[in-house]
């Protein structure tokens, strides 16, 4: 969770929204993608924001 606001789940590639289905502001930030799809962001993307 970050600014207690935005909860964000790691995991691999397969990992699904299933525990963070209930949140408003989630993601999923996966490591094995090229481009985010449905609520998934690639590890490497979440770098560049830092």
């Amino acid at each position: 969770m970050v600014d207690e606001r935005y909860v964000f789940e790691t995991d691999g590639r397969s990992k699904s929204k299933k525990q963070i289905k209930d949140e408003r502001l989630a993601w999923v930030v996966a490591d094995g993608l090229e481009i985010g799809v449905e609520g998934k962001i690639p590890l490497w993307l979440l770098g560049f924001s830092y």
